[in-house]
């Protein structure tokens, strides 16, 4: 517990530098200012609201056991098990197979999941996904997820906006334009770093979770290899118009592979199937 209320509380120590260091280079001591009050303002929104408006980026609906009734007992017998609340349950009408959870404590948790990844599991695999998402809010994390994701879009509109329109220092003069356009690459870049060093340590962990807590770590295994071999070229038009979201998901959503693959949020999937198969044959082991 503690360790994740330090984990935010670097997030938002690091998100106020960034929101600091673009007003500094668009603006002055005032843009600096005014970029940190800004920040102040989003890491509190973030922290209450974020939740909501990622589910209401991606459309989803909220579903019960009259709605989706095999999805619904799945995650409330998961849930259960592992002594956590029973979280709201979304479905989101996208063809690409994946999921995410989201929400401040476990207390406030949702799991989602398109209505792809229905088709495509097995009721065995898609078990084990939605362990793994509930190993998310178990392991707390997912209000650094949410949070990530949407301060981390409002980074690069700030920066992209302050590029476009230019800055003005303490006296009303124009700012240097190459700081403009430096602020433009380099706060979208170091938004997306701070990204990656929540995201991809955080995946290996819920893979982790998630196998314990169902039991079958070859399940989420094969859901893994399934997602990522059935969502390649089915694009989910959402993540790509907010990429700062796609770390959400438990697999990249994103088109786009080489220097792209380098900067992904997520760990490479073939290496953490490999790491669950290791489970699977320690357990058949013991």
């Amino acid at each position: 517990m503690l360790g994740n209320w330090l984990k935010t509380t670097v997030l938002m120590a690091t998100i106020l530098s960034i929101f600091g260091g673009v007003g500094l280079l668009l603006g002055g001591p005032v843009g600096m200012l005014f970029a940190l009050l800004l920040g102040g303002a989003m890491n509190f929104w973030a922290y209450w609201f974020s939740d909501r408006m990622v589910l209401r980026l991606y459309k989803a609906q909220e579903v019960d056991e009259t709605t989706a009734p095999q999805y619904v007992r799945m995650v409330r017998e998961l849930s259960a098990g592992a002594g956590l609340p029973m979280p709201r349950v979304y479905l989101i009408d996208e063809e690409q197979p994946n999921a995410f959870a989201t929400g401040r404590n476990p207390e406030n948790a949702a799991v989602a999941a398109t209505t792809g990844i229905l088709r495509v599991l097995t009721e065995r695999e898609l078990r084990g996904v939605m362990a793994h998402e509930l190993a998310h809010v178990k392991h707390r994390d997912i209000l650094i997820s949410t949070m990530s994701a949407t301060v981390a879009g409002a980074v690069s509109s700030l920066a992209q906006f302050g590029g476009l329109f230019g800055g003005r220092d303490e006296e009303g003069r124009s700012t240097n334009p190459v700081f403009a356009m430096l602020a433009m690459i380099v706060a979208p870049f170091a938004a997306m770093m701070v990204q990656m060093a929540i995201s991809r340590a955080r995946e290996f962990e819920a893979d982790r979770g998630g196998a314990e807590m169902s039991g079958d770590p070859q399940a989420l295994a094969s859901a893994l290899e399934k997602i990522h071999r059935y969502g390649q070229g089915v694009p989910l038009e959402t993540a790509e118009t907010h990429p700062a979201t796609a770390q959400m998901m438990i697999i990249n959503p994103l088109a786009g592979g080489g220097l792209a693959g380098l900067f992904s949020t997520h760990p490479d999937t073939g290496e953490r199937i490999a790491r669950l198969q290791a489970m699977t044959r320690a357990l058949a082991r013991a």
